[in-house]
């Protein structure tokens, strides 16, 4: 069921600068990088847009966010939704990886209608986001408690470190 919901112009261009990773970038634009973003509904409702200040920059990783998966879950409303991209790094057994994933947030304490909205609204930001290869639903921060739960949704007991933390066996 589409909510007749639109995607900013802004949405789809960070998404688009997170999504392609310039390898002759310089430090400066590195640093510049999101990490993390959320994505909220306007005020009227009509529109998904950036959640302003809900943003972690690659440059934040490692001087003022030692954890940045940690630092992410914190800034997720504890009791409205969200839409979120996480940029993962981690290692598998063979390979290191970075990968984009689609967090929908959907607390069980997030109001009815809210969580009505956005369900309804999910299809509109993710046709936008194309080439996502995780997509995570989470309805309470117990389904988010740690960087073993973010291996397991991307590639399960392959994956050994994330965020450059050796995962605990």
């Amino acid at each position: 069921m589409a909510s007749g919901v639109k995607v900013t112009d802004e949405v789809i261009a960070v998404f688009n600068d997170m999504k392609v990773r310039k390898a002759q970038a310089n430090e400066d634009e590195k640093r510049k990088r999101k990490k993390a973003i959320l994505f909220c509904l306007s005020k009227d409702l009509k529109n998904i847009v950036l959640d302003e200040g809900k943003e972690i920059l690659l440059g934040d990783v490692g001087t003022t966010i030692q954890d940045p998966f940690g630092h992410f879950v914190k800034m997720l409303p504890p009791d409205d939704c969200r839409y979120a991209l996480y940029d993962a790094t981690y290692e598998t057994k063979e390979t290191k990886k970075e990968d984009l994933v689609f967090i929908f947030w959907a607390p069980d304490s997030a109001p009815l209608k809210s969580k009505m909205i956005y369900a309804s609204s999910k299809d509109a930001i993710k046709r936008k986001f194309e080439g996502i290869k995780h997509e995570w639903q989470v309805n309470g921060l117990e389904d988010l408690k740690d960087q073993q739960t973010l291996a397991e949704k991307l590639g399960g007991s392959s994956v050994t470190s994330v965020e450059g933390r050796p995962l605990k066996a």
